[in-house]
């Protein structure tokens, strides 16, 4: 079965507008998991334009599924992560002024930097995935970082879905098979939504994890929150 982890950070943007607890962030998330969100999932940057960092420790005490923190292990990062142990730790390579997340990591380049970062969470008790492009020599070098997983950044299969979709998914798919043969857990995110998120899961073996914000919260708005996960859990059946 894949889950789905619900990303808060738009509801906390919406909180910070005004400056008050107006939606609160912890009800929220208490909301999502009863109606059937199987995780929270949370990007704190170093502005704490949305997610701050409080948000986090704040979010360890209430989530009962599983919470994923995302972002770049830069030392408050890390720092935050070892206080907080939060189930699984997402490692994306943004830049500080980054609107959104943008790439993969490059895990040859980065080799020694990963693993060295993979082991610190691991020894935490963590689950720790690596954000990556659908490429298999990134992939079977993420394998010999030892992270747990990786988390496929799925914005190019968004962007090409309508015009083709199965050229859309080729390099996702391929992508999939090899961490499958590396015995890696595959996650996947980014601009995942109700028309394309469906021919995904039925194309990528082994998939265990979506993670979703923007798109469901944007439903969310017209359809109701509680109605809005319910469709994008049915996508995953």
């Amino acid at each position: 079965m894949t889950k789905l982890s619900v990303n808060i950070n738009k509801i906390a943007t919406l909180r910070n507008a005004r400056g008050h607890n107006r939606p609160d962030l912890l009800q929220a998330a208490r909301d999502c998991e009863r109606f059937g969100a199987q995780g929270i999932t949370v990007h704190p940057r170093p502005d704490e334009r949305h997610i701050r960092y409080q948000d986090v420790r704040d979010l360890k005490r209430i989530v009962t599924t599983e919470l994923n923190v995302e972002g770049n292990p830069t030392p408050d990062f890390l720092e935050l992560v070892r206080e907080v142990r939060p189930e699984q730790v997402t490692l994306v390579p943004d830049a500080p002024d980054a609107i959104t997340s943008n790439a993969g990591w490059d895990t040859v380049r980065h080799q020694e930097y990963l693993q060295d970062v993979v082991a610190d969470l691991k020894s935490l008790g963590a689950r720790v995935s690596i954000f990556l492009d659908p490429v298999p020599e990134l992939v079977r070098a993420a394998a010999s970082t030892g992270t747990d997983r990786i988390e496929l950044y799925t914005e190019d299969y968004a962007r090409r879905y309508h015009a083709d979709r199965e050229h859309a998914i080729r390099a996702y798919r391929e992508a999939a098979e090899v961490a499958q043969q590396l015995g890696l857990g595959l996650n996947a995110g980014h601009d995942l939504d109700l028309d394309n998120l469906a021919y995904l899961h039925q194309n990528l073996p082994g998939l265990a994890e979506v993670s979703i914000g923007h798109a469901l919260i944007c439903d969310a708005l017209y359809m109701g929150l509680e109605n809005t996960i319910q469709l994008y859990r049915r996508q995953l059946q």
